[in-house]
């Protein structure tokens, strides 16, 4: 009927053989005698295979660190407390130190009676790895703040799976004890106030001035001038649930100055913040935390002013959430099939772009060729 009879041809030769299950393939094969291997088309395949394993790594690493989602929106919850968490060591004695919080709402919070003071020596702590002034590492460099804070050197950028494992997974912590005297005065040169006070949720003013200087206190004397040194070391600050295992814009911070009437000004913009983890991804988890950002203005004072410590934080009316998740295993398969067959499309018109264009270009090289083969023939004959 198509002629190959006729001439004495068999159309099975040209195809392969197989069981029944074969004969329902929509892709014959043809023998292996009639088809044609060539260099171009092996280049191309170790191109295709190369292109696809690079792609299909670029998607598995993508797929397995996931994907994170920032969204804000106005804080519907109403809360009524903020808690505070502070752990500084001041470069004076404790019973020179006065620390008060005053709220826009009016209220007046003595500091002192929910936080601990215990004597210290400077020297104990200004030599602890990863101190560093803010706006500066603690090789000097300046901190851009972009991206997510890094713990410790050599580590890339957070992920929120790294937020909530380094805040414990919400487990109640505890501060630090503090170091035995050793390295200086018997009675310690330093303070260090650490632990957790309660405030109202509102703006306000957190302030650690000198004994009788900025507030009237009944039967405080004032403190001799030459006995101020303003200068700390910042080893906690943080608003909510204590995690000490999350890095603040302010922890790991020292600024020290020589003079005695130094005021030291930090302004800070708190904003509720929520990490969630998708639980189809890595169990569900979430925090309930608070971010902040800090500008500092350190200067040096009259005598007519107070010196100190002066943090000043306003609540954003804000809500930051961040969820991280992980597309599932059958999305990631089609992915990949995807683009194994993309590569294997454009190998395929790649590869026959170059034979058409090698055919094209042979064949002008042989009519060139031939062409001036002949008009020597010509002139050798005339």
């Amino acid at each position: 009927m198509n002629g190959f009879a006729g001439h004495g041809l068999d159309e099975d030769a040209f195809g392969e053989k197989g069981n029944i299950v074969s004969a329902f393939d929509a892709f014959p094969k043809s023998k292996p005698q009639y088809v044609t291997r060539t260099s171009g088309g092996g280049k191309w395949t170790v191109a295709m295979l190369i292109a696809s394993f690079l792609l299909i790594s670029s998607e598995f690493l993508r797929w397995w660190r996931g994907h994170e989602n920032h969204t804000f929106a106005v804080e519907k919850g109403v809360g009524h407390n903020l808690q505070i968490n502070l752990d500084i060591v001041l470069a004076m004695h404790c019973n020179e130190i006065h620390i008060n919080v005053q709220d826009a709402a009016g209220d007046r919070i003595l500091a002192a009676d929910m936080l601990k003071e215990d004597p210290t020596n400077w020297s104990q702590w200004v030599d602890k790895r990863g101190m560093h002034g803010l706006g500066k590492d603690s090789q000097g460099r300046i901190v851009t703040g972009e991206g997510y804070h890094e713990h410790e050197e050599g580590f890339g950028e957070e992920h929120v799976h790294d937020i909530i494992a380094a805040a414990g997974g919400g487990r109640k912590a505890k501060f630090s004890k503090t170091p035995r005297l050793r390295g200086g005065p018997a009675g310690g040169d330093s303070c260090r106030i650490y632990g957790s006070l309660e405030v109202n949720k509102v703006q306000g003013d957190f302030h650690i001035t000198a004994r009788g200087h900025g507030y009237q206190e009944w039967g405080a004397q004032h403190l001799d001038h030459n006995a101020f040194n303003f200068s700390h070391i910042i080893s906690e600050l943080s608003f909510g649930t204590f995690y000490p295992g999350l890095l603040n814009p302010l922890d790991r911070t020292v600024s020290t100055t020589p003079n005695h009437f130094h005021k030291f000004q930090y302004f800070l913009s708190v904003v509720p913040t929520v990490y969630t983890v998708d639980s189809s991804t890595y169990g569900s988890s979430t925090i309930f935390t608070n971010q902040y950002a800090v500008t500092e203005q350190s200067h040096i004072i009259g005598e007519r002013a107070v010196p100190g410590i002066f943090f000043k934080y306003d609540i954003e009316p804000l809500l930051l959430s961040v969820e991280e998740s992980r597309d599932g295993f059958l999305r990631f398969v089609v992915k990949v099939v995807n683009v194994f067959s993309g590569v294997l499309v454009a190998g395929h018109w790649g590869f026959t772009f170059t034979e058409w264009a090698i055919t094209v270009l042979g064949k002008r090289r042989r009519q060139m060729s031939e062409g001036v083969l002949n008009g020597r023939a010509h002139e050798s004959y005339d």
